[in-house]
């Protein structure tokens, strides 16, 4: 089994020791460095290439967010193997939630999530998916919703995930394309965070028919991944 390398950019010691301790006694998991401000971050990543890199927003001498913009800035949008983003939070603010969707980073946890959950979110993420913590898809659909469009652009030099108003077009392929009872549950536990092992358990049903449902939830939402699924769906009120 090919272990999940991950790189670990935080700056408090007693948290980065604890993930470190605690990521190191599982055996799919190799921690390959950590670094304890952004500076130590971006040459430990330019040198060992994790599958994985684990980014504190808070850091002194560079917030995360900008960390991840620099990062995804010098990959190569065509390489499958570039190192991916999960941030790791304490702030619930609107500004700095969107911020790190703009920056391109590939998964968002609150830094009280469950060792188990964080487990969870570097499985997802590292199968190509997006783990996002529910208090943050909340936090994106209150501002969805109190404010008509907030977009940020794609570029060639980051990935970014937009945040557009539902318009007209959008609106006739949701009535044209409607999702099923159970799309929308599996839209819904998406939305939650949840990879298809746990969709599967939550819903009793096998993870080939949950990957059939989520490839149908992405065709009808004409969503690339399931990162945009979750915000289109958070931003039409298809879940709530």
């Amino acid at each position: 089994m090919n272990k999940i390398r991950v790189a670990l950019i935080e700056d408090h010691d007693l948290t980065r020791v604890g993930i470190r301790t605690a990521l190191q006694q599982r055996q799919e998991i190799e921690v390959i460095g950590e670094a304890a401000n952004a500076s130590e971050g971006l040459k430990l990543l330019q040198t060992s290439h994790p599958d994985i890199a684990i980014i504190d927003i808070g850091l002194p001498d560079k917030d995360g967010i900008e960390l991840t913009r620099q990062i995804k800035a010098s990959q190569d949008s065509e390489d499958d193997s570039h190192t991916k983003v999960l941030i790791l939070t304490l702030r619930d603010n609107k500004e700095a939630v969107l911020a790190a969707f703009a920056a391109g980073a590939d998964s968002y946890c609150m830094k009280d999530i469950s060792f188990d959950n964080l487990l969870e979110a570097l499985r997802v993420t590292h199968g190509g998916n997006s783990w996002i913590d529910p208090a943050i898809a909340r936090i994106v659909l209150q501002q969805a919703r109190e404010t008509p469009e907030i977009a940020e652009p794609v570029t060639a030099e980051s990935k970014t995930v937009a945040i557009n108003a539902a318009d007209a077009e959008y609106d006739q392929m949701i009535a044209a394309y409607p999702l099923t009872e159970r799309e929308l549950e599996v839209l819904q536990l998406i939305v939650e965070g949840c990879s298809n092992a746990v969709i599967a358990e939550k819903l009793y049903i096998t993870v080939g028919t949950v990957k059939t449902h989520v490839r149908n939830i992405l065709n009808k939402l004409c969503a690339d991944d399931r990162t945009q699924a979750a915000v289109r769906a958070l931003r039409s009120g298809l879940v709530g």
